[in-house]
């Protein structure tokens, strides 16, 4: 293995820290103000330099911007020369080309489908790590209390296996693992019992969205193939989301309300 490639394989073994993305968003979030702050201290040619590249970079975004902005719209074709002479009865006539750009009404269509997503219950109460993790001492001394078991419903992939206990974190007891889900839907008004997919969004941490922790809620991703569900362009649905209604630890299964 290369000398610097040890990140990469660390991943491979282990996979990501648990907040990786959580500090990548942040990270990204703060660039703006570390490049403003940076150039205020350039001076002279650099700064010249840079002012140069930004204004490169403000070109293209401002291309871009009006290229989604900009309708499908008919655009007169330059008469291309050296092509000879032009019949009579097309003389008068445009020729016409069609931009392959964003229309308005994808733009309306797209409105709409963000507009359907409300769901059941817009807030939930706030949950603090220690309702959700339980402590779990380790080794002979009591002072090791690095390791942590869920106290709430989780779901686990299909081909998943748990890592050897020595670097295993979080300890999801196999007791709360569900792989099953009551759905209703809103206008049918019947509920079904649908395969889990996986955890879409839980709203209390994206740690708990990481670790499939569901909670009351939490959005969910349900197989939806069996109800015979169709897309606007005719294809069978396959999968859908759905909101947990209920608190799942304590009722023993997981009621959700279809998003439609």
């Amino acid at each position: 293995m290369p000398q610097n490639e040890y990140i990469e394989q660390s991943r491979k073994r282990h996979g990501y820290r648990l907040d990786h993305f959580e500090k990548k968003r942040k990270k990204e979030g703060r660039e703006p103000h570390a490049r403003s702050e940076k150039i205020h201290k350039l001076h002279g040619l650099k700064a010249k330099l840079y002012n140069r590249q930004r204004f490169k970079e403000k070109i293209l975004m401002k291309k871009m911007i009006k290229q989604h902005e900009q309708q499908a719209s008919k655009q007169k074709k330059e008469p291309m020369a050296g092509q000879g002479a032009v019949p009579a009865y097309l003389l008068d006539r445009e020729q016409q080309s069609r931009s392959k750009v964003l229309s308005n009404t994808i733009k309306q269509k797209r409105k709409e489908k963000a507009g359907k997503w409300s769901v059941p219950i817009p807030k939930v109460s706030a949950m603090g790590e220690d309702e959700v993790f339980k402590v779990i001492r380790t080794g002979k001394t009591r002072r090791k209390a690095w390791k942590r078991m869920v106290t709430k419903v989780t779901y686990v992939g299909e081909g998943f296996t748990r890592k050897p206990p020595k670097y295993e974190r979080f300890i999801r007891p196999m007791a709360l693992r569900f792989k099953k889900a009551h759905v209703t839907h809103p206008e049918l008004k019947t509920t079904f019992c649908l395969p889990l997919i996986g955890v879409k969004k839980n709203p209390q941490s994206p740690m708990y969205t990481q670790l499939g922790v569901i909670t009351k809620g939490t959005i969910i991703e349900v197989n939806v193939s069996e109800l015979g569900l169709v897309t606007q362009s005719g294809k069978v649905a396959w999968g859908k989301y759905a909101q947990v209604t209920n608190h799942p630890e304590n009722d023993g299964c997981i009621n959700a309300v279809l998003l439609v």
